[in-house]
């Protein structure tokens, strides 16, 4: 029986901004989103005829709903494969963050299976899948510095970001997406991020331009309702941090370093009231 190991990032967003509301439900996005060397590592042995799917951390359910499992289940149905694979997911990145753990636990498993079975898949065809199992999945696939455009699945390289030490923190609470969408109305925000001067300060690299445009328009609701995000931020701040931004829905909050002493010295302090902080840098695909 074959077997393969993968590790899968974690991403951040430099900027979130909601265009409109569709009429299918969903939102049209304009963000540009980042990859950090913070990882899950899925392991993956084939295994009678089933799917099965095992993680390190309790919470995350391990049925049909895992977007794991519904990765493997799309490949098997597509290729018609009766192979089963056992997946076992070892989880660093945190839940209901903000950071696409889930999402990007799937493009690997994508990933990982068509290497494993030889599959050939076209980009098109895995970036497809991807978006058939969530709109941040085709992102995770390529990874990268990306302006994301449409539902979050119309993707833009912007070549390389500048290297920074990331430091992630999330509080003792989660924020599902759900709840960051049915708390902020599109025709009321006030401060959109400007995604084309983040695109131009990506490209040139502009490190001061990248640090003025950060933005997220999740940001203000998630501080009204969760005050210690704002507390957070300006923590991170006062520690050295050239910029600081929430990613994704939240909560984690994150801080963009240029000097590593200074991201590490925030490390200490930051893990000496949470559980979950993490320090990272950003990286390319």
């Amino acid at each position: 029986m074959k077997n393969i190991s993968v590790r899968t990032p974690a991403k951040i967003n430099l900027t979130l901004d909601i265009i409109r509301k569709r009429e299918d439900g969903y939102h049209d996005l304009s963000m540009v989103m980042q990859t950090v060397d913070l990882c899950d590592k899925i392991h993956i042995d084939e295994a009678g005829g089933e799917i099965t799917v095992e993680c390190s951390d309790p919470r995350i359910p391990c049925d049909g709903s895992n977007l794991a499992y519904k990765a493997a289940d799309m490949v098997r149905g597509h290729f018609k494969i009766q192979q089963g694979v056992r997946i076992r997911i070892d989880k660093r990145i945190p839940l209901e963050a903000g950071l696409a753990g889930g999402s990007a636990n799937a493009a690997g498993v994508l990933k990982a299976l068509d290497e494993l079975w030889d599959l050939k898949m076209d980009r098109d065809l895995m970036l497809g899948m991807g978006r058939a199992i969530g709109a941040d999945v085709p992102y995770c696939i390529l990874g990268g510095t990306k302006l994301a455009e449409g539902i979050g699945d119309v993707l833009t390289d912007l070549g390389n970001l500048p290297e920074y030490y990331v430091l992630l923190v999330k509080p003792d609470f989660s924020i599902s997406t759900g709840w960051a969408y049915s708390n902020i109305i599109v025709d009321e925000i006030k401060n959109h991020p400007n995604n084309e001067a983040m695109c131009l300060a990506i490209r040139t690299g502009d490190l001061d331009g990248i640090e003025k445009n950060l933005g997220n328009v999740f940001e203000a609701p998630a501080f009204e309702a969760f005050p210690e995000l704002s507390k957070i931020k300006s923590e991170i701040l006062n520690r050295g941090a050239k910029a600081s931004l929430m990613s994704g829905s939240g909560p984690t909050v994150y801080g963009l370093y240029r000097d590593k002493g200074d991201a590490e010295r925030a490390l200490r302090h930051f893990r000496s009231i949470y559980k979950e902080v993490h320090l990272a840098k950003t990286c390319q695909k």
